[in-house]
């Protein structure tokens, strides 16, 4: 079992190793306050370059936005979770629910954004069954 095992003191697969739990939780801490650090420097520059491009009809810097949010929640799973010490079809499972569960949810806004701005566009639309 996974709570048999001591746990584990390195982060990065293995790149920076701690000597105790409690050096690993503020190496830990320190990790997620640089990125968010970073999240809240960005959002007050707001560089030009980054508000002005956009891709896929979102600007960049909503992109970084959002990057930056999965890392730090992947990061807070798999460490103060404890994920990488479960086994892997425990780990496959919780990501994979989640992955269906936004893919679906990012399907229904676009599917009723859609309607509603077909609303707007045309007035009221008449389905025909």
């Amino acid at each position: 079992m996974a709570h048999e095992q001591a746990h584990k003191l390195a982060i990065f697969r293995g790149n920076l190793k701690f000597k105790s739990n409690v050096s690993k939780i503020w190496g830990v801490f320190v990790v997620l306050s640089i990125i968010t650090i970073i999240e809240v420097a960005l959002g007050i520059l707001r560089p030009d370059f980054l508000v002005t491009h956009k891709f896929l009809s979102l600007n960049l810097l909503n992109w970084i936005f959002i990057l930056l949010t999965i890392c730090k929640a992947y990061y807070i799973t798999w460490d103060f979770m404890h994920m990488r010490d479960e086994t892997v079809g425990l780990r496959r499972a919780a990501v994979w629910t989640g992955v269906f569960l936004i893919a679906y949810m990012v399907l229904l806004i676009l599917i009723e954004g859609d309607y509603i701005y077909e609303v707007y566009k045309n007035g009221f639309i008449k389905f025909n069954f």
